[in-house]
């Protein structure tokens, strides 16, 4: 092995053990803060693969906006970030064996697929500017710009939600 596939092998472990740790923290600002390094590991495994605009994309969107807009969201609407015994259930085993088995299916299918196949990184265009640019607004214009709006909407609806209700009196004499 070579010393680029150690390190994507070592970047595969944090980036799995990292959301693991996401799924199973009981505190939610601590659950996104696993969250960013498993964002960060995933860029670095881009940045690997000789995909450096999609790795500084996940960096930019997913780690600088996503995570940073889910932590305003936690403070500004003073939700409840300790662990809350009474919301938990009893089907974390459930869970777990229906997640496993989840993670096999998929493991199985990309080893099936993409068994004993090697991409060569020295020739392709397979994350530079230009290709992902041509992919996105050649071929995914509409979807690119429908989760642009959504993300507006999350935003502007984060927003409404984070500010104090201000009752008027509607009476005649006010």
């Amino acid at each position: 092995m070579s010393a680029v596939e150690v390190l994507f092998v070592l970047l595969g472990v944090v980036a799995v053990g990292s959301a693991l740790l996401v799924v199973t923290t009981g505190r939610l600002v601590h659950s996104a803060l696993w969250l960013v390094v498993t964002l960060g590991a995933l860029a670095g495994c881009y940045l690997l693969l000789a995909a450096e605009f999609v790795a500084w994309v996940q960096v930019l969107i997913y780690v600088g906006a996503v995570v940073v807009l889910l932590l305003f969201a936690l403070m500004l609407t003073r939700a409840p970030t300790g662990p809350q015994l009474g919301e938990t259930t009893g089907n974390r085993a459930l869970a777990a064996v229906v997640a496993a088995a989840v993670a096999i299916v998929l493991v199985t299918t990309v080893v099936a697929g993409f068994g004993g196949v090697r991409i060569s990184l020295d020739d392709a265009l397979l994350g530079s500017a230009g290709s992902t640019g041509e992919a996105i607004f050649r071929f995914w214009v509409l979807p690119f710009e429908v989760l642009s709006v959504l993300l507006l909407a999350a935003l502007v609806g984060a927003i409404a939600l984070s500010r104090p209700v201000r009752h008027r009196s509607g009476g005649e004499g006010d």
